[in-house]
């Protein structure tokens, strides 16, 4: 893929690839008062963005059964390098102001039932504190995250039986420099000099809310827009990727409705986003018994590989679902797991499988692992394999179901069976290592197995829109 190749060889002046984000992070109830707020920071760009509830809706609105979702944005004086005027002190709003303010606003509303939120407005207020480019993508991803924080207290007060959340969204800056072609995430220096400069607001099922563009130095084709887009939605997917670490719980219940009767999303065909025939198998077990038809990636020679970029086991299971699901049109299982070690701090976690190198070998990854908890007594070599799946459903929340097998690092490998850190993780209970169970024993106890236990019981509940985290 082009991206792909940018995002490997091509460095900017701050050390990022082409295509990657500068770091993001997004801290939750960071006000007091408000109902809803974050600290939104990407590079030095800091927004602060706010939501407050108000039980009613502009006089135009009452008696419509529908509530409403307006913005306001700001900038402190010195959140630039010179000092800027305060709006208030010139007694008008900037042109600029204004488009930022409805673009927050309408961005939101795009992902909003305001029948379902009901005759009240929320307020968002976006304050920039440190501005270092992307601006009003920040905000936008930022005042979704604290708009969902007011919509949950809603929710834990009786006043809303469920959030009036369709989907997941963020936004993020795109461009073409005149020495690395098109980049993502473009700060301040790197906007100034883009011949061709781009702001894409996304769902996190991957529809457009809006694109502004403009060819600032140049004009551009069709090929370099398709690109520019390609960029944006991968950045997109890491910052919803963040967004659900920063919601917790609240992230499983987005697009979460109202029960009223039976019905439901009847699936006929779910691809697995694998092409480990043994995965397979597992999955058409499961599913023989529903009547749906399971497919897996060697069925479909274009669908994307994608980076695992997430920094746990079930945020790289929903880049994977969601972006094949997106690709293929189609609903989508995909899945990650790994080893976690108490003593190591959690490693190997999401690097499980290169964790020795990049070439995934097994024999490798294990001598490093027993190096690494040399002397470590046996009582506190607590370890659990951890399994992530992820359902992605066009039009549908996305779902994601997680279990783990809990045992002991041993100090030798022992067994001949299984593949990956088996040998080594030892099972008190059977008073054997994974590797030396029968694979019938092992499909008894297995994270995996665990896993799809979970996704088998909840499966009526996650084709009729409701996505879990367990």
């Amino acid at each position: 893929m082009k991206m792909e190749k940018r995002r490997t060889q091509l460095m900017r002046a701050d050390g990022r690839s082409s295509c990657e984000l500068r770091p993001v992070h997004i801290h939750p109830h960071y006000m007091k008062h408000a109902e809803g707020s974050v600290l939104i920071e990407i590079g030095d760009t800091k927004v602060i963005c706010t939501a407050t509830v108000e039980e009613k809706v502009p006089s135009f609105m009452r008696g419509g059964g529908k509530g409403w979702i307006t913005a306001e944005y700001g900038m402190l004086p010195r959140a630039t390098e010179q000092r800027n005027v305060r709006e208030a002190s010139k007694g008008k709003v900037s042109g600029r102001t204004m488009e930022i303010q409805r673009l927050i606003g309408r961005a939101l509303r795009s992902v909003v039932d305001l029948e379902q939120l009901g005759e009240r407005t929320i307020w968002i207020d976006c304050d920039v504190i440190q501005a270092d480019g992307g601006t009003r993508t920040a905000s936008i991803t930022g005042a979704y995250v604290a708009l969902v924080l007011a919509l949950a207290r809603l929710v834990e007060e009786g006043k809303l039986e469920a959030l009036p959340i369709r989907d997941f969204l963020a936004a993020t800056s795109v461009g073409i420099d005149p020495e690395h072609g098109v980049i993502l995430d473009l700060d301040y220096n790197e906007d100034a000099r883009a011949k061709v400069d781009m702001n894409v607001v996304m769902t996190g099922a991957g529809q457009f809310v809006e694109i502004q563009g403009t060819g600032e130095e140049a004009v551009f084709s069709r090929a370099e827009l398709d690109e520019l887009l390609e960029a944006a939605q991968i950045g997109i997917e890491q910052l919803i990727a963040v967004q659900r670490r920063a919601l917790g719980e609240w992230a499983a219940r987005i697009g979460e409705k109202k029960r009223s009767g039976r019905g439901g999303h009847r699936v006929k065909e779910i691809v697995i986003a694998t092409k480990n025939a043994g995965k397979v198998r597992e999955f058409a077990a499961l599913f023989a018994k529903r009547g749906v038809e399971v497919k897996s990636l060697l069925d479909f020679p274009d669908a994307p590989d994608v980076a695992e970029t997430g920094s746990t086991f079930a945020d790289n299971a929903v880049l994977k679902a969601e972006a094949a699901s997106r690709r293929l049109k189609r609903p989508v299982i995909a899945d990650d797991s790994g080893l976690v070690v108490d003593a190591l701090g959690g490693r190997p976690g999401v690097h499980s499988a290169r964790y020795a190198g990049e070439d995934k070998n097994d024999a490798r990854n294990i001598a490093k692992l027993l190096r690494e908890l040399d002397g470590v007594p046996m009582e506190q070599r607590t370890a659990r394999f951890h399994c992530a799946l992820a359902v992605a459903i066009p039009g549908r929340p996305t779902a994601v179901v997680e279990a783990t097998c809990d045992g002991y690092i041993a100090e030798v490998p022992r067994g001949e069976g299984g593949f990956g850190y088996d040998p080594i993780f030892y099972l008190p209970e059977w008073g054997k290592t994974m590797a030396e169970l029968a694979p019938e024993e092992k499909n008894q106890i297995s994270h995996r197995a665990k896993a799809l236990t979970k996704l088998d019981e909840q499966w009526e509940e996650i084709v009729g829109g409701k996505g879990r985290t367990e």
